[in-house]
């Protein structure tokens, strides 16, 4: 297992964890693994796998969800070329993977790029994918070039532009041949992707090994996945498009759905408090089948029409150089999908009205995105944050796997976690007097707490909550850190530059970032060293009692009796609560602070879902212990570093 570790010295408990990799896809087992942030997860995983893989032939693809995660894999892999041959790519969608203008001006994400991809090369209107086959002999060179040395997109970008090829088909074709594929979840949770890929690289899923890192995402990704919506916008848009295409017989159905829908809307929806509620998924088409008096076969017939005439549009509008959306096929395909699981107990049929009317195809269980797993040689599930791991094997369907934790590297003494034991978020105890309380403890923690703190609260309600407390006022006018506001719908390049604000503040007084638990923030980012020394936390993120969160309840709860409640409501928020509690201990020397607004952390329900090293250091307090705690604590770093 050396042979492919290439650093001199194992970190504690790194050699169990790569045998029992090695010994895992030897048998063919899957394995469930949790170990701590800074333990050297992805090197070790890889060092378990590659022996047997490559002595086998077998595949390695490597599931992670960020590209920054990603691009991690691939820089280990490189050293492990150093010291032994190993091959690696890094897929990323046609989007990111595309030279063409047309795409990069026009497409607006990694569906339509696959689609807009699809019609440039059947109309010879991409040079780049023209140029794989008049090129031969360079294409030929260049994917050699890329299996000799593990490359991330940004290198196959570059060499692909200097000789005029397609990067995507570059990747694809050193992914035919690679040792390793680093890509998104979503290429192997989302059918339909996942086939493509598979076929594409010209293997079996019996010759795959496929690893899923940070899996703690892997429930909410799948349901995500397999999930879909349309907006009442998009249906009047497809009407006005059929329109315009003359296509009056699809622009007639359209129009006499759209009324349906808007009588339903009326009906039941509308004038109700409530932001949604389930229907029958039957009950949408009942105004068409009243007044065209059709059957159920004829309207699978006229929405498979409804989808070919999209695919048209498109192309026409590829011809014309305009962005190629079409609202006729995205609406075809919604509701082909719709029909196609009508019947099904794992699924919910919603309308909303939330930001605009919209029907919401909700998935219920996420085991179906993994549909696959019995048919690979192994599979290997691995976070910082998947305890209790048998709720996670029975949540993913997870069969034949052996499970196991490490402990957390966190030394007791660099780890203090305090819980405020009179404020709570449980509804009936909200007011404008707790969030003033609260605010008072937020407050004088980021008095204590050096340089940059986090404040993660349970919803963005109690975000809001705290700043009709003017806590960001007060921490700005009585603490001088600068406060950075987490923004509910903001792009992901407004937030990464309100983060890298903040995180820009530890060089100086420090800032104080305001966000919520289960956030990009509190989950996906990583801060070291000064750039988060505290957290915050302001409640528990129990989700609210939606009609999709009790059908998830109800689901789990006839799959796994008397475990619904627990698998589908309190689970998935005690480990957002973890997650968030995790940004302050990085690696195993740092030292940090973490502090609980919410007595009820202290029930022994609630505590068992929580680290070791939490419950370790776990003290209930009041405002005063918990200035008193802080100041020796951070009073002890203080005179360590001195």
């Amino acid at each position: 297992m050396r042979d492919y570790f290439p650093y001199k010295s194992l970190r504690p408990n790194q050699e169990e964890f790569i045998s029992l990799v090695d010994e895992a896809v030897r048998k063919g087992e899957n394995l469930i693994i949790e170990a701590p942030t800074g333990f050297g997860k992805t090197i070790s995983v890889l060092a378990g796998v590659l022996p047997y893989a490559l002595s086998m032939g077998f595949k390695v693809v490597y599931l992670a969800r960020t590209h920054k995660q990603m691009d991690r894999v691939i820089e280990e892999l490189k050293e492990i070329n150093k010291i032994n041959p190993v091959s690696g790519v890094e897929f990323r969608s046609r989007k990111e993977l595309c030279l063409h203008s047309y795409i990069q001006n026009f497409v607006p994400d990694a569906y339509n790029a696959m689609i807009v991809c699809k019609n440039l090369k059947k109309l010879h209107k991409c040079d780049y994918f023209e140029n794989v086959k008049k090129k031969k002999d360079e294409f030929s060179e260049i994917v050699e070039y890329f299996l000799n040395s593990p490359s991330q997109p940004i290198e196959i970008l570059s060499y692909s532009n200097l000789l005029e090829l397609c990067p995507y088909e570059v990747t694809r074709k050193v992914g035919e041949k690679a040792n390793v594929i680093v890509a998104s979840y979503l290429y192997m949770l989302n059918p339909a992707i996942r086939n493509a890929f598979i076929e594409s690289l010209g293997v079996d899923y019996e010759d795959l090994i496929v690893i899923f890192d940070e899996a703690h995402n892997l429930p909410n990704q799948a349901i995500d996945v397999l999930s879909d919506k349309i907006t009442l916008n998009s249906i009047t848009r497809a009407v006005k498009e059929a329109e315009e295409y003359n296509e009056h017989e699809i622009a007639n159905f359209l129009s006499i759905f759209l009324k349906g829908l808007e009588n339903l809307y009326n009906e039941r929806l509308k004038d109700r408090e409530v932001e949604e509620i389930p229907i029958l998924p039957e009950s949408i088409f009942s105004h068409v089948f009243d007044i065209l008096n059709i059957s159920e076969r004829l309207l699978v017939r006229i929405l498979r029409e409804i989808v070919e005439v999209g695919d048209a549009i498109r192309e026409d509008k590829i011809e014309k150089n305009k962005p190629p959306r079409s609202y006729v096929g995205r609406v075809g395909e919604f509701l082909l999908n719709w029909l196609s699981v009508i019947g099904r107990e794992d699924y919910l049929f919603i309308m909303s009205k939330d930001r605009g009317f919209s029907l919401e195809l909700v998935a219920l269980d996420p085991s179906k995105a993994l549909d696959f797993i019995n048919d690979i040689q192994s599979a290997i599930f691995m976070s910082g944050t998947l305890t209790p791991l048998e709720a996670f094997k029975d949540i993913m369907g997870i069969e034949n796997a052996k499970l196991k934790k490490f402990p957390r590297m966190v030394k007791k003494e660099n780890a203090l976690v305090l819980v405020a034991k009179d404020v709570s978020t449980r509804g009936e105890e909200r007011n404008l007097e707790l969030y003033r309380k609260m605010a008072e403890y937020i407050v004088e923690a980021v008095k204590l707490i050096p340089k940059n703190v986090g404040v993660f609260t349970a919803s963005y309600e109690v975000l809001q909550g705290l700043l009709s407390a003017n806590v960001h006022l007060r921490i700005e006018e009585e603490v001088g850190k600068k406060v950075f506001i987490e923004k509910k719908n903001a792009s992901s390049k407004e937030n990464d530059i309100l983060v890298r604000a903040f995180k820009e503040e530890a060089k100086r007084e420090g800032g104080v970032l305001l966000g919520v638990m289960g956030g990009r923030n509190s989950e996906g980012q990583d801060y070291s060293g000064d750039e988060m020394n505290g957290v915050v936390l302001v409640g528990i993120p129990y989700a609210r009692p939606t009609p999709r969160v009790q059908a998830q309840i109800r689901y789990f709860e006839k799959k796994f009796p008397r475990k619904g409640r627990y698998y589908g409501y309190y689970l998935p928020a005690h480990r957002k609560l973890v997650q968030a509690a995790g940004r302050v201990h990085r690696s195993a020397e740092e030292k940090g602070a973490i502090i609980i607004l919410d007595y009820r952390v202290l029930w022994s329900s609630i505590r068992k879902d929580l680290p070791d090293w939490m419950n370790e250091t776990m003290k209930p307090v009041n405002l005063p212990r918990m200035k008193l705690y802080l100041r020796r604590f951070y009073r002890n770093l203080e005179e360590e570093k001195v």
